[in-house]
């Protein structure tokens, strides 16, 4: 190969180094996730299955939304939240996240699939897909809940009863204590899940009966998590795009406030974990800090924002900038070395 000719291998490896980097810098890298326990609404749906589910509830949000909803049950979200979650999600829309995609989960229903609970101290797991630092904040609903009547934030306490920041990761679902209080019959958990390296929230439904179920002329079935073989076998019918966010078009517009200037303030304040207790741990206090997960090379991937993916895109760009300077630093010697004789 003449020099002239290395030289423009040289320039066309390093041209190309800038697609290769951003071909890797595109590999999934957004948080996604349900509440599995207590077992959300979208996920009990999901493991009956979005095609021919068993109980009456599930086939009616199936019919609203239908089956793709339940195949994506890992993006209830709102890409641009950053905290605003009354504003951006109305009354009768919670469970959704005033997402039209999602408006199966609203339904007002006593027989949606529910999780057995008990008062006092309970560790919930939240399944996700990939993991990011943040915030979790579940609410329950006020006693003289209605489940045939569609959710309202008034419905639900005023204060959050745990938070947790940055929670550990076990086996693929972040895992977390809180202290659940007393109540009896049907209820309903809320949970907001607010990243802190993003403005994107995630936000779940999940139905409970303490004791015995007297929300409905029959007991409604026991909800059941997916596997992580369900979840598996699903994956190819999954739209969500990690990276972009798959699915409709979910910026949402502020809503207006139809509360008082002065309780909409003070409701936001409240909203801050800083201003919440008690605290997931139940004392009141900070929960002790969990084990974050951890890329390939170690790197703390809760503190970074990162994903897995972070350190082979340094390795990957690393490498594709090292062969292009090796040609290119092979191609100038070559040229060189000839003038050197010459000039003897």
């Amino acid at each position: 190969m003449s020099p002239r000719r290395r030289t423009a291998a040289a320039a066309a490896v390093l041209g190309a180094a800038p697609l290769a980097l951003a071909g890797l810098a595109a590999s999934p890298a957004a948080a996604h996730g349900t509440m599995t326990d207590p077992v959300s609404r979208v996920s009990a749906c999901y493991a009956e299955g979005p095609e021919s589910p068993d109980s009456a509830a599930c086939k009616a949000a199936v019919a609203a939304s239908g089956a793709q909803a339940f195949y994506d049950w890992n993006e209830v979200n709102i890409a641009n939240a950053a905290g605003n979650h009354k504003r951006l999600i109305p009354d009768g829309k919670l469970c959704s996240a005033n997402r039209d995609k999602y408006k199966g989960l609203d339904l007002p229903r006593a027989d949606w699939p529910s999780s057995p609970l008990a008062a006092g101290r309970h560790t919930f797991q939240y399944k996700a897909t990939a993991p990011h630092k943040g915030s979790f904040e579940l609410y329950i609903t006020k006693d003289g809940y209605d489940p045939s009547k569609p959710l309202k934030w008034s419905d639900l306490e005023a204060r959050p009863f745990a938070t947790v920041t940055n929670p550990k990761l076990e086996n693929g679902s972040y895992v977390f204590d809180g202290v659940v209080p007393a109540k009896s019959g049907r209820h309903l958990i809320y949970s907001i899940w607010q990243r802190s390296d993003s403005p994107e929230a995630f936000y779940t439904c999940s139905d409970v009966v303490f004791g015995k179920d007297s929300g409905g002329s029959a007991p409604a079935p026991t909800a059941s998590a997916p596997s992580d073989q369900q979840i598996q076998d699903g994956a190819d019918q999954s739209t969500v795009d990690h990276g972009g966010h798959g699915g409709d078009d979910h910026h949402h517009t502020p809503q207006p406030s139809t509360e008082p200037k002065e309780q909409e303030q003070a409701k936001d304040t409240n909203d801050t974990p800083e201003a919440n207790a008690p605290q997931a741990n139940g004392a009141g206090t900070p929960s002790p800090a969990a084990a974050p997960a951890t890329a390939p090379g170690g790197e703390n991937l809760a503190e970074t924002g990162a994903d897995g993916m972070t350190p082979y895109v340094a390795v990957g760009g690393a490498a594709v900038l090292a062969i292009g300077a090796a040609v290119l630093f092979g191609a100038a010697r070559r040229k060189s070395a000839p003038a050197g004789r010459h000039g003897r």
